[in-house]
């Protein structure tokens, strides 16, 4: 592989993983495990394997077809391609005040300071690397800085709460207890809504396109998945940890509770940094993914992007400023997330048998029976979600 495709692969891997990897990322995996125990990392391997199919179906097809998603939506029914981006910018737009939000915490863990002048803080941090004349470059330098640093700190933490791991590794491939909701909720906390789309559109931005380079971007769609699940399994062994210890894991803030009972008050300090960074993270791969997704639509968009993504993250910082608790806005934005992943991958896989789209590449059989299971699963837990929200 080219020195500088190896850059591209690693800068996309980092940002869809950096993407996936949010205050809700560290609350749902703690959250799960203190209810299924060891049992939760079979639903971790499982969730990886599912995450891997539909990642490197989306990712292929936008490579191949060298367009992004929305666009290839439009090419299969004029007009899907701006229902999908709608979809994508309100979602990382709802979402991005719940990262704005655990900004805000984290500075308030490391600092006292005021979460929403936190919020606005580190509104004012992600603004500040998009407006840098070189601001690709720092975006990708910041989140592969960030991504590091935190698997090091859970890597700490994760050894400080002397987990079982024989237990667990016991436990990923024969286990007790399943949960489907806890499978359908990590896949979409790691391939849903906008996330899956910011690796892939970063590649589109770095010119690595075309059958040529399906090796490399099979390679980034891996890598971006093996990233964000370490991350996850360091959290979940630690998380394991303090259960097994005895210990009980708040409720209203999971890893919090961790974090403080396997390291202490440093611990504590810790889940503070970790907060911030997979926050401050989230709200910059949010609103490039989100951007990108909308930047095709007009000449105006496209001549002024910094303005424009600026823009999108100063309105999640008001709308959270206002709204104070980002609660309900979330759970609103999540039920529409269980459907941009279905979707998405369904829209991918009927790109994938159009030669007008992809030309003469043929999607591996296996590849494409597998995502429509997963696409089958995914809609019908999302009707499920919205149903339940909703009566």
């Amino acid at each position: 592989m080219k020195k500088s495709n190896w850059g591209a692969l690693l800068s996309a891997a980092f940002l869809m993983a950096i993407s996936a990897i949010g205050p809700g990322f560290l609350t749902q995996t703690a959250l799960f495990t203190s209810q299924l125990g060891a049992s939760f990392g079979f639903i971790i391997l499982a969730s990886i394997l599912v995450d891997i199919v539909a990642q490197m179906n989306i990712w292929r097809v936008v490579a191949v077809s060298g367009s992004p998603a929305q666009e290839i939506a439009n090419k299969l029914l004029p007009g899907l391609g701006y229902g999908l981006a709608a979809m994508v910018a309100f979602g990382g737009l709802a979402f991005n005040i719940g990262n704005l939000a655990g900004a805000g915490l984290g500075l308030q863990v490391l600092f006292g300071m005021d979460v929403t002048l936190g919020a606005v803080c580190s509104a004012i941090i992600a603004i500040g690397i998009f407006l840098y004349k070189e601001a690709s470059r720092a975006m990708d330098i910041f989140v592969k800085i960030l991504g590091v640093m935190m698997i090091f700190l859970m890597l700490y933490i994760a050894f400080k709460s002397n987990p079982p791991l024989l237990e667990a590794a016991v436990r990923t491939v024969s286990p007790q207890h399943f949960s489907f909701t806890a499978l359908v909720t990590i896949i979409g906390g790691t391939v849903g809504g906008y996330i899956t789309f910011a690796g892939a559109h970063r590649l589109l931005d770095q010119g690595i396109h075309g059958v040529d380079n399906l090796r490399t971007v099979d390679r980034g769609a891996i890598s971006a998945i093996g990233i964000a699940s370490v991350m996850r399994i360091l959290l979940f062994i630690a998380a394991l940890g303090v259960v097994s210890a005895g210990h009980l894991i708040d409720p209203n803030n999971p890893p919090a509770s961790v974090f403080r009972w396997a390291g202490g008050a440093l611990g504590y300090k810790i889940f503070g940094l970790v907060m911030w960074a997979a926050a401050i993270t989230s709200v910059i791969g949010s609103a490039y993914t989100s951007i990108t997704f909308i930047k095709s639509f007009h000449t105006v968009i496209q001549s002024n992007l910094r303005v424009v993504t600026v823009c999108f993250i100063l309105i999640s910082c008001i709308l959270y400023a206002c709204i104070g608790n980002p609660v309900q806005t979330l759970v609103v934005a999540g039920a529409l997330n269980g459907f941009i992943l279905p979707l998405a991958l369904a829209v991918m896989l009927i790109a994938a048998q159009q030669t007008t789209i992809v030309g003469q590449y043929r999607q591996p059989i296996w590849l494409t029976y597998a995502g429509i299971a997963i696409a089958m699963i995914m809609a019908y837990m999302g009707v499920q979600t919205l149903f339940e929200l909703f009566t």
